[in-house]
């Protein structure tokens, strides 16, 4: 009973959001605001918060929402506008569909690289919308394009954002950066090979799908889990799905082309752009954004450390939160994603020919446009502070292990899904039990790593199902009102996942990995 009364009361702003989101339908950012209000009267009425406590505890989680999280919101979508501004992404499209007629493959170059790419340069749905229009648009099943489009953002979406999910979780947690992304792509490397057997299949109505598929198939799983993993070990959380997409991409395309014709005819498309003929520099012009950007990304990282040292140097470290002096919160003004996206989205808009004007009118429309998801981070990041600083997390985390014990591993995954489903956001997951885990770990002797990033692992099958990801891939004409029968549908592959992530995760505590 000691345990109950703080843990219920401490998860009450949890509580609040899942009634207001999934019961309520409220907008996002007004179930946020709700959650900060509950958080903040049980803080002070129940934990003995302070006022000036409570606001500088508030004001930190902002700060940090702003910068890094919400530049990097509106960089990334900034640079993908640009180039639907442009007419690029057309020329992007005709690119992907000009390897082949077979749907199974497209379904992999398309839902599964391309959408691995936009998660990991913008995330925040395009990963699932682009995709599934491009997909509808060559004759696919509306039902079965948005499932492999779900389906597919999963795996990559604790690396989406240019890792914003993965960096939120090492800023609130203390944890390093790196070893954290390290893990968290070992964690989920299984996963990421499975998928595209998944899609395939999925598309060519089960394991008979896989006729003629399975080189290509095995190419695209393993060439985004090997870069992946090697990319979080070199450069930490943010280039992982930038450089594994990027990567599977190339291989994918490759080894589609070299074994197309011994692909059955099943399914083909009506429309695909196998005589359409792009000029190298239009090609150039089209992918020049996302070039920059991964140049620019790859040589500020720390594999480079001559240009990341000093870059990185160029910082404000500050103490908010009046209640601990040695709480500080970092801003990086220059190595930092946001700006570096930023600066790159503009060269690359220039170079597709728009005006400083026209730069300006789509960074305006960016902003508008991520308004509501800017308000809900801004208010789910002061809620998770307050919760942080007055005891709530410690509380919640203490129940779980004093009513689990060693067995809490097996439930830590869910958790993170949890999250997902009702937030819509792998980073709001990551600050909503970022710290349960850590605690937990420390409580029950298990690596604080580990299971940090297997509330991450857990944020992929989330995704799947999650009713405002769902929304966004039901916004065609052809699915319009069909939210509840695409749940249905892809419930099944995200509650597999979801039970053998945590199976892995307690595993791998047992075994002190």
């Amino acid at each position: 009973m000691d345990l109950l009364l703080p843990f219920v009361l401490g998860l009450l702003p949890i509580i609040w959001l899942v009634v207001a989101l999934v019961g309520l339908k409220m907008q996002a950012p007004v179930a946020a605001a709700g959650a900060l209000v509950v958080a903040a009267v049980l803080a002070v009425a129940y934990w003995h918060m302070s006022a000036i406590n409570l606001a500088t505890a508030a004001l930190e989680g902002v700060l940090m929402a702003l910068w890094p999280i919400v530049i990097v919101i509106i960089a990334a979508v900034f640079t993908y506008n640009v180039t639907v501004h442009t007419g690029a992404i057309e020329i992007i499209k005709m690119m992907l569909t000009s390897v082949s007629s077979h749907q199974r493959v497209l379904a992999l170059l398309i839902g599964w690289c391309f959408g691995g790419f936009l998660e990991g340069m913008a995330g925040f749905g395009t990963a699932v919308a682009i995709p599934a229009s491009m997909m509808i648009a060559l004759g696919f099943d509306p039902m079965k394009a948005v499932l492999v489009c779900l389906l597919a953002n999963g795996v990559p979406t604790m690396f989406g954002s240019i890792g914003i999910p993965t960096t939120t979780l090492a800023s609130i947690t203390g944890l390093d950066a790196t070893s954290l992304a390290l893990t968290q792509a070992l964690q989920v490397a299984p996963f990421v090979i499975a998928t595209p057997f998944l899609i395939v299949m999925l598309v060519g109505d089960g394991p008979k799908g896989m006729r003629g598929c399975l080189p290509v198939t095995l190419a695209a799983g393993l060439s985004m889990a090997i870069p992946e993993i090697a990319t979080a070990a070199i450069a930490g959380a943010d280039l992982p799905m930038v450089v594994a997409s990027v990567v599977s991409l190339v291989i994918t395309f490759v080894v589609a082309k070299a074994t197309n014709h011994k692909i059955d005819q099943i399914h083909p498309t009506h429309n695909a752009n196998k005589d359409v003929v792009i000029w190298w520099d239009a090609a150039l012009r089209a992918w020049a954004p996302f070039i920059l950007v991964f140049i620019v990304l790859i040589l500020t990282s720390k594999m480079v450390p001559a240009i990341n040292g000093p870059l990185s140097s160029i910082k404000t470290v500050a103490n908010i939160y009046q209640g601990d002096p040695n709480a500080t919160l970092t801003f990086t003004w220059i190595n930092t994603p946001g700006v570096l996206i930023l600066i790159c989205g503009v060269l690359g808009a220039l170079a597709q020919g728009c005006s400083w004007q026209e730069i300006g009118e789509v960074l305006l429309a960016t902003v508008k446009q991520m308004s509501k998801t800017i308000a809900t981070m801004l208010a789910i990041l002061a809620c998770a502070k307050i919760m942080g600083y007055s005891g709530m997390i410690a509380s919640i985390a203490a129940f779980f292990v004093g009513t689990l014990g060693g067995v809490y591993p097996l439930v830590a995954p869910l958790l993170g899904a949890l999250g997902t489903f009702v937030t819509g956001s792998g980073t709001s997951s990551e600050v909503l039990f970022g710290n349960v885990q850590v605690h937990a770990a420390e409580a029950i002797g298990c690596d604080p790593t580990w299971l940090a990033a297997s509330n991450s692992l857990g944020v992929s099958a989330g995704k799947m199902l999650s009713p405002q990801n769902i929304a966004i891939g039901c916004a065609s004409e052809e699915l319009a009102g069909k939210d509840a029968e695409v749940m249905g549908k892809i419930a099944p592959y995200a509650a597999v996942y979801a039970v053998l992530m945590s199976v892995l995760v307690f595993v791998g505590a047992l075994l002190g990995w």
